[in-house]
């Protein structure tokens, strides 16, 4: 009987030595601003191991910003240490696909057949597309809205019920706020680092960046003028100061100023930072024209690069997850982001339920049928373009050129950036 017992083990021993282990696929992962994704990231990278245990998914330095990711990564092409899969911001997709860098996802959108069972409506796969190319799927979307301190608005005499509705209301309350003293001011508009806020005021007043062809600059018309006054009337009658971008969240977060406005994405750590210290609310982001006024569309899409198609098969796998319902039922709670997938905002096995316990999240929510794609340049210039917008809002804002000075010195500087016909 031990003889047999032993032979069987021999046997047994043999076999597990002769079977082939299952093969790990390791896809390494980038992805920017890791203060608003890290969390976000982990979870979804754990769950979708546990459900893909054959996929490793291991993580290369994060990006600071979108521009520093898309710069990071073109840089990194044609290297090894090129990530297999990235995130990249909506409005940087353009540079990708003009320098043919990244998986067409087209068929394999196609192939699937049945992305609108999984919540990829047609709609929110154009929010990833170039010309019709499928270059990523859209991971977290934004758009800006108005973060306000109830108890300095009723300090200064407002409804906090009845938030401002026109920026005419809110330059006069936040001048009001402005004069409470005592260290506190109006407002803080988060005009720094791109040209996503400023693209708010633009296409709040009906305007666009360029024209039809995309060969003469268009921000500097009319409406480009009233989103320059408006934000100049921030700081000559709403009491906005020469903020930084941490700096304001963190006056903002201490009780210090009444109106802030960026990203609805910063809505989870606002409500961490913020604590109890007052009464936090949100609202719409007003716009300059309320009947063809428009918002950008802010946020990233997940991107496939590697070319090996074993690899491209498991990133297929992980871009899906990420994107798909499970993956905003995490980013849409843990950031503040508005939900990128159908199947995720109507399920209450995911968000159906959510919105209606979280007031505060309803502002971004709200907001979705007026939301556009955030715009992206044309040609090899576009973080220049980007950062000339910046520097020229700077000016602005800290008063050394008058507002229509500075919007035609950034017209005539981008014109000269643009791709010649």
């Amino acid at each position: 009987m031990k003889h047999i017992t032993k032979l069987l083990a021999a046997a047994a021993v043999s076999m597990a030595i002769s079977l082939p282990a299952r093969a790990e696929t390791a896809l390494t992962v980038h992805y920017p601003m890791p203060g608003f994704f890290k969390d976000v990231m982990d979870t979804i990278s754990k769950k979708f191991m546990e459900e893909n245990p054959d996929i490793k998914i291991q993580f290369a330095s994060p990006s600071a910003t979108y521009e520093e990711g898309i710069q990071t990564i073109l840089r990194q092409v044609g290297t090894s240490e090129l990530p297999d899969v990235t995130f990249v911001g909506l409005n940087r997709l353009r540079m990708l696909n003009e320098r043919n860098v990244g998986l067409n996802l087209s068929p394999l959108v196609q192939k699937d057949g049945n992305m609108a069972e999984q919540g990829f409506s047609d709609t929110i796969l154009k929010l990833a597309q170039v010309n019709g190319k499928q270059v990523g799927l859209a991971f977290a979307t934004s758009n800006p809205i108005m973060y306000y301190n109830a108890d300095l608005v009723k300090a200064a005499g407002g409804d906090p019920d009845n938030p401002p509705k026109t920026w005419d209301e809110v330059i006069a309350l936040g001048g009001k706020i402005k004069a409470l003293g005592n260290g506190v001011d109006g407002i803080d508009f988060r005009w720094q680092g791109d040209d996503w806020m400023f693209s708010a005021l633009l296409f709040g007043a009906g305007g666009k960046m360029l024209n039809e062809d995309e060969s003469k600059v268009a921000f500097n018309g009319p409406e480009g003028q009233k989103a320059v006054e408006t934000l100049h009337r921030m700081v000559t009658e709403g009491g906005m100061p020469v903020f930084t971008k941490a700096a304001g969240e963190q006056a903002f977060a201490a009780g210090k100023v009444g109106f802030e406005f960026q990203t609805t994405g910063a809505l989870r750590n606002t409500i961490k930072n913020v604590g109890n210290k007052f009464d936090l609310r949100t609202a719409k982001i007003p716009l300059i024209d309320p009947v063809n006024g428009r918002l950008p569309t802010g946020g990233n899409a997940v991107v496939i690069l590697t070319q090996d198609e074993a690899k491209q098969d498991a990133a297929w796998k992980f871009a899906k997850f990420a994107a798909g319902p499970y993956g905003a039922s995490v980013v849409v709670p843990g950031t503040g982001y508005v939900p990128n997938n159908e199947l995720a905002a109507k399920s209450a096995e995911y968000l159906g339920d959510f919105y209606k316990q979280n007031q505060l999240f309803q502002a971004g929510l709200s907001q979705m049928p007026v939301m556009v794609p955030w715009y992206a340049f044309p040609g090899s210039n576009g973080v220049k373009v980007t950062q000339t917008i910046v520097d020229n809002l700077s000016r602005i804002v800290d008063g050394s050129a008058e507002p229509k000075e500075a919007l035609d010195d950034a017209a005539d500087n981008v014109q000269g950036m643009l791709p010649r016909s």
